[in-house]
């Protein structure tokens, strides 16, 4: 009875002392800490030092296509600042991986949004309102399979795939040529048009401004950056964006995160989201 009654006691010790392990403190809005340098990777250390905020998600259910069954539930956040820019590491559970752009088939995402202009009233969570913009920062994971070395080609998305002639494959047209390139552009008109979502990918990020549902576009101004990698419970992602104009050691903003889950067919609109978040920019010790 005695060796049963150690055994217990040290199961119980080993209990209490993982319980008191420390690690980022929570906190009930988002606060944004002070590093020399933003890292990029979500594995870097310099994480460990950043509080963290839990933000409770909730289905888009006032726009069309609405979301009505919910999906991911939370979202665990942390930010730092190097005084010009700030990042944001968002991480959440994903049973499944989604990141290839086919037919029918949806990719695993995320953005985060602040108000373009700080004040007292910041516009509606709901992607701004006229003539009150809001900022977003959106990753998407099937950018990030391209700026990590996966093509594009019909080859690359679809191994097994057999394809029997590309015209821009012609045998008269050398590799590389002018002629194979136009002829590779007459056969991708949204690359032939500029449209920037189109192609190889040099960034996984990209920055939008919104002033309402339906009225997302290219930010005039762009220069984010970010970078997700999978983990074995979903995803980590860092997006780092110039710091907002105004925002300043002890000024708070407001502060918005979407999670889109690809296996649950959740694209535009359709999507997790917050309300807006207080965020909190900590000064120096």
């Amino acid at each position: 009875m005695r060796s049963v009654a150690r055994v217990l006691l040290a199961v119980a010790v080993l209990g209490l002392l993982c319980g008191c392990r420390k690690g980022p403190p929570r906190t009930n809005e988002v606060v944004a800490v002070t590093a020399a340098k933003i890292p990029l990777d979500p594995n870097d250390r310099a994480w460990e030092q950043a509080p963290e905020h839990l933000a409770k998600l909730i289905p888009q259910d006032l726009v069309e296509p609405r979301l009505l069954k919910p999906s991911t539930a939370e979202v665990l956040v942390q930010a730092l600042t190097d005084g010009a820019g700030i990042a944001f590491r968002l991480r959440w559970l994903d049973a499944s991986k989604n990141d290839a752009p086919r037919p029918g088939e949806f990719v695993d995402s995320c953005a985060v949004q602040v108000p373009r202009t700080i004040g007292p009233e910041p516009p509606a969570p709901q992607m701004g309102e006229a003539g009150r913009p809001v900022e977003v920062t959106l990753w998407r994971a099937d950018w990030q399979a391209a700026v990590d070395g996966r093509g594009d080609t019909i080859r690359d998305l679809y191994p097994n795939a057999a394809v029997d002639h590309y015209p821009f494959d012609a045998q008269p047209l050398g590799p590389g040529s002018a002629a194979q390139k136009e002829m590779a552009q007459r056969y991708a008109p949204a690359r032939a048009l500029g449209n920037p979502r189109s192609g190889p990918r040099e960034s996984p990020v990209e920055d939008l401004v919104a002033e309402g549902p339906g009225t997302l576009a290219p930010a005039a101004r762009s220069g984010a950056k970010g970078k997700g990698v999978r983990t074995r419970e979903g995803w980590s992602v860092v997006l780092s964006r110039r710091l907002p104009d105004g925002l300043a050691p002890r000024v708070r903003t407001q502060i918005a995160f979407a999670v889109w889950e690809g296996s649950r067919e959740e694209t535009g609109s359709r999507k997790m989201r917050t309300g807006w978040i207080p965020l909190l920019v900590r000064g120096e010790k």
